[in-house]
């Protein structure tokens, strides 16, 4: 029998825990190798299969703009698959925006497979996966698995395992532009253009896991934080936004070390029992309250990494 309707699908955020720019491409696309993971803040997204191809969405929590990458990857899948089906996309919307957090691209991810479901598509991950890379960088990895080491532009991806671990994700209440991070002076002086083909990484002989990718990544860097390290997309980041530059420096004064997630305006610090400065969840709770006392129009959340997508068998 085939589906009416797929309810609460969830779209994970992600963190970059490191970011490289290691080249720049003849058509001016930034070459990066970064180490994505997912995490436990995730927009809700509801599906209902429509007989009219009319693709429709509605905002239950913050409005969106009119036509989203939601919509835009429904509307590819639906001209890639010359079906005559529609659907009401539901989307409630809870993890920011503009905060390198990859919200749109997960949401647009998670449409994909759910419309590959709904509409009984049964087109294999591979095959949506040539949508998603047309729809934006970070959308291949919301179609695969879990966390993974992402080269390229973003579309090519090496599946890892990651212990779990967890993070005080803090995101200003200003919002970054992708565009306007990669532009900055500071990220051009610094890149030239075909510095790098963008060869897959290899990690060390003899290491494994997350002790792999970490030495394969940070052998360039003077300073390396267990579980995360630079972001080359920062510095830009804080000159265009001074609140990402006072969000870094809070978070390291309690935790003793941040990182910028991709090209928004969140920072982190791992807050386990492995991260720099141990802190136990009153601690943190004790730092969420005074942060949202001094700055309440900020967002902040205790977030878990994920093993894998939570639609990962799909």
């Amino acid at each position: 029998m085939s589906l009416l309707a797929l309810y609460d699908v969830p779209a994970p955020a992600k963190l970059n825990l490191f970011l490289h720019v290691v080249g720049r491409r003849a058509d001016g696309y930034h070459l990066l190798r970064s180490l994505f993971v997912p995490i436990d803040w995730a927009d809700r997204l509801h599906f209902e299969r429509r007989g009219d191809a009319r693709l429709a969405r509605h905002d239950l929590a913050a409005a969106l703009p009119s036509d989203d990458l939601c919509l835009h990857a429904a509307r590819a899948l639906q001209q890639a698959s010359g079906t005559s089906l529609g659907a009401d996309i539901s989307i409630d919307k809870r993890v920011p925006w503009g905060a390198g957090l990859g919200g749109g691209s997960s949401d647009a991810a998670s449409t994909l497979l759910a419309l590959n479901r709904l509409w009984d598509l049964r087109w294999p991950r591979e095959r949506l996966a040539a949508i998603g890379v047309a729809l934006g960088a970070d959308v291949p990895f919301f179609l695969g698995a879990g966390p993974a080491l992402v080269e390229g532009i973003g579309e090519r991806l090496t599946p890892v395992a990651l212990a779990g671990a967890e993070y005080l994700v803090v995101k200003p209440e200003a919002a970054l532009a992708t565009r306007d991070v990669f532009t900055h002076p500071l990220l051009a002086r610094h890149v030239a253009p075909g510095t790098a083909t963008g060869a897959p990484t290899s990690a060390p002989a003899g290491a494994s896991g997350e002790a792999a990718i970490l030495a394969g990544s940070f052998e360039d860097n003077a300073v390396l934080h267990p579980g995360y390290g630079r972001n080359d997309l920062q510095p830009s980041a804080e000159a265009l936004c001074p609140e990402v530059a006072e969000a870094a420096r809070w978070l390291e004064a309690r935790f003793g070390a941040s990182c910028m997630s991709g090209s928004g305006s969140a920072v982190f610090a791992r807050v386990d029992e492995l991260g720099g400065m141990a802190a136990s969840p009153e601690t943190v709770a004790q730092a969420l309250d005074d942060l949202r006392r001094v700055h309440p129009r900020w967002t902040a959340r205790r977030c878990r990494s994920l093993p894998e997508h939570p639609l990962a068998h799909w």
